[in-house]
């Protein structure tokens, strides 16, 4: 059995997420940060008229910040029929991973980052990290 994952990246790593939950994929947006909000949220951006909550992942993730240049793009992703934005460093493709490629998440992965994850796809050249787009997103 096969799945197929919509891939970004986040401080070098590859990650991927259902393409089922993935609504639409865009450049950088304007983000209108929020006093006193957590770390994780990233701010809102208003999405032709929709206002959404933007997490931003490397926080999420406890990775080290992205630098003020670097942009992140987004993927917006849908929960609960709720629309939610995630800040990435870049957008990959869509690949389809086949069962017998997925591994229960390492143990030398502590923290967020284990208890965010489903697990790890074997690819060729690299691991494809899953993520429980539900649990992510409930900052």
């Amino acid at each position: 059995m096969s799945t197929r994952l919509v891939t970004f990246t986040l401080h070098g790593h590859l990650y991927g997420v259902d393409v089922d939950a993935v609504q639409e994929v865009l450049r950088t947006q304007p983000r209108t940060r929020i006093p006193l909000a957590p770390k994780t949220l990233g701010g809102l951006i208003n999405l032709r008229g929709q206002v959404l909550s933007a997490v931003d992942m490397r926080e999420q993730l406890e990775l080290p910040a992205r630098s003020d240049e670097q942009e992140p793009m987004v993927v917006v992703i849908r929960v609960a029929g709720e629309p939610v934005a995630m800040l990435v460093d870049s957008i990959g493709s869509v690949v389809d991973v086949e069962d017998d490629q997925f591994e229960l998440p390492p143990d030398t992965l502590s923290g967020a980052s284990r208890e965010l994850l489903l697990g790890a796809y074997k690819l060729h050249d690299q691991l494809l990290l899953a993520l429980d787009v539900e649990r992510a997103v409930a900052a």
